[in-house]
């Protein structure tokens, strides 16, 4: 059998927006301020690596393309786009993280290693669930989410049931079109985006 691989690198978006093991497709997963290239080997699972409903494992520092059916599996892809993540269709409300993934040159002579640069939403197959509304993480503020004012005009999520690290001070209770359309009993707006992207939210 003929060896293949590819280089590329997949960086885990937080809010706004694992060691490495042998087979399957691998992806480097790094905080968003330090950004770090890895391999990432193509291994047959799908056309596209971490295409709709294929998988990955979880590790320390890596995501692995996996079967779904396999005892490694830990997360689905619920959807996937080419392009920049601020460039494209946001990813579902409950997405618990997302992967960017670069574009990946096949150095195989069939060429068929190759994966357009993109990002990959991404649903734990277990709980926790971060993305769920009051789950605390996500990629998205949802109504139902709580934050807690982080300084300098800026909130950022926590756990509703006051398990996090920071103790919450709102819930968005209504997503609107503008601020108008908040109830009167609103005490911060919180910036949601799509097509209601007005969160009303109230104190705890």
């Amino acid at each position: 059998m003929r060896g293949r691989r590819a280089v590329g690198a997949a960086l885990l978006a937080a809010l706004w927006v694992t060691g490495c093991q042998s087979g399957g497709r691998e992806a480097r997963l790094d905080e968003p301020a330090t950004p770090s290239p890895a391999q990432t080997r193509p291994s047959g699972y799908g056309t596209v690596f971490l295409g709709v409903d294929e998988c990955s494992s979880f590790g320390t520092t890596s995501f692995t393309e996996v079967p779904c059916g396999g005892e490694r599996a830990a997360a689905r892809v619920v959807a996937r786009h080419d392009g920049a993540v601020g460039d494209g269709p946001p990813c579902p409300a409950t997405t618990d993280f997302v992967l960017h993934i670069s574009e990946q040159s096949p150095s195989d002579e069939d060429g068929d290693g190759a994966a357009p640069r993109g990002y990959a939403c991404m649903r734990n197959l277990a709980p926790p669930h971060p993305g769920d509304p009051g789950g605390g993480g996500g990629p998205r503020t949802v109504v139902g989410d709580c934050v807690y004012d982080s300084g300098g005009r800026q909130v950022r999520e926590t756990s509703c049931d006051g398990k996090g690290e920071k103790k919450p001070g709102y819930k968005v209770v209504k997503a609107v079109g503008n601020r108008a359309a908040c109830p009167p009993s609103t005490a911060l707006y919180v910036q949601l985006g799509g097509t209601h992207p007005v969160g009303c939210a109230r104190s705890l």
